[in-house]
């Protein structure tokens, strides 16, 4: 008979095997929203007739991906997130199969727009890392699946790349449903049902994010936080593709890629972030995260010129923007516990935005003033978390549920 012990070992052994599976259906489904980038000039000499309107395949797939998260992440509360994962994954192998056979521009951009609101996979599989958990390791937990999609984003631009280079890039999207298929085999044997925490129908369902975002101040703080943050973030890629094509570096969009490699320190930093967050508290964490990427964007002000001042910069932005974000997240699946996926949609609505608003600061902020403008700005963003973070502190006795 196997001892308490034995047995608390086996379940921490179940618990991990869980999360790593999470962490890889979170890496794989949302990296689908990313394969396309560096295929436009192949979408380009495909459909030659609508070289115009390229930009609208990515446009489709980020905005496909925001419906997704308002319309389809808040399900997770009222039905068994394993079966919400397995819809939306055969649901997407059928999107990605359409992209890979389509004929026409259009049907492709139609594609796309589908495949980015069934990527929202991964705002199944956070919020089932947070049930999963026991609340001292509810950071940890969130952290090592943030880890999986934070990996699937910066390797999915390089995958892409590698696979529509040698194989074209209708290649690309039928190895996706591949991928797919083998995970959704794992996720049948291995993944358990999830607890439904709500009966409220699908229109009450999205109305009380609304009421949710109104009655709990601490989600409204982390999502003014993580908006900003997530602006200084989304300020700076962009541009950095056009730093880099200038002078002194005259380099390609190929190396301004490989800067997403350097950015694998903020998804490794991911796990360390939650635990921080389990033993300080998350809003130590926030104030760390805040002072880091503030320091990343002194540090670019200065390496206008110096590639290794970037690499550096780009470090410490990342891990910055992570252990903000896993913080943020760690503390609002605290405040209801039976309406995760709704909190979360709302924090994740409210951090694309700020994303959005962000790129576009920074590409006006560029052909205005320059890259030490954009340094500014990136400060500027960073600053306005910080006000938001420090102004909103809770008093002593606050209760939980408005700290």
């Amino acid at each position: 008979m196997p001892t308490s012990e034995s047995a608390t070992a086996g379940d921490s052994r179940s618990l991990r095997g869980l999360l790593l599976l999470l962490a890889t259906i979170a890496g794989i489904s949302v990296a689908n929203i990313y394969y396309n980038q560096p295929l436009l000039d192949d979408f380009r000499q495909a459909f030659p007739g609508g070289a115009a309107w390229i930009g609208a395949v990515p446009a489709a797939t980020q905005l496909g991906y925001a419906a997704g998260m308002l319309l389809l992440a808040p399900l997770g509360d009222r039905f068994d997130r394993r079966r919400i994962i397995l819809m939306q994954t055969a649901l997407l192998c059928c999107a990605l199969l359409v992209a890979t056979t389509a004929p026409t521009l259009p049907v492709l951009i139609g594609a796309s727009l589908a495949m980015g609101v069934l990527s929202t996979i991964a705002q199944q599989a956070v919020p089932f890392a947070a049930e999963l958990a026991p609340p001292e390791g509810r950071g940890h937990a969130v952290g090592t699946v943030m880890s999986g999609l934070l990996i699937g984003i910066l390797l999915a631009r390089t995958a892409a790349g590698f696979v529509g280079q040698y194989f074209g890039w209708r290649s690309v999207f039928g190895a996706s449903i591949v991928v797919l298929l083998c995970l959704a085999v794992v996720i049948i044997k291995k993944l358990p049902k999830s607890r439904p925490t709500s009966t409220l129908s699908y229109g009450k369902l999205l109305g009380s994010m609304w009421h949710l975002a109104v009655e709990l101040r601490g989600l409204r703080e982390a999502s003014a936080t993580g908006a900003c943050l997530f602006a200084a973030f989304s300020l700076f890629w962009p541009v950095l593709t056009l730093l880099l094509a200038g002078e002194p570096f005259h380099l390609g969009p190929q190396v301004a890629g490989l800067f997403g490699i350097v950015g694998a320190a903020g998804a490794l930093a991911a796990p360390w972030a939650g635990r921080s967050a389990d033993k300080r508290g998350p809003r130590a964490v926030i104030t760390m995260s805040i002072a880091l990427m503030a320091l990343a964007f002194v540090i670019f002000a200065f390496s206008g010129k110096s590639l290794i001042g970037l690499v550096i910069g780009v470090v410490v932005l990342d891990v910055g923007v992570q252990a903000a974000q896993i913080s943020n997240q760690s503390r609002i699946y605290a405040l209801r516990p039976e309406a995760r996926s709704r909190v979360n949609t709302v924090f994740m609505v409210c951090y694309f935005i700020g994303g959005a608003t962000g790129s576009a600061v920074g590409a006006a902020t560029w052909h205005a003033f320059g890259w030490v403008g954009v340094c500014v700005a990136g400060l500027g963003f960073t600053a306005l978390a910080a006000w938001v973070h420090f102004a909103t502190r809770p008093r002593v006795n606050a209760s939980a549920q408005t700290s």
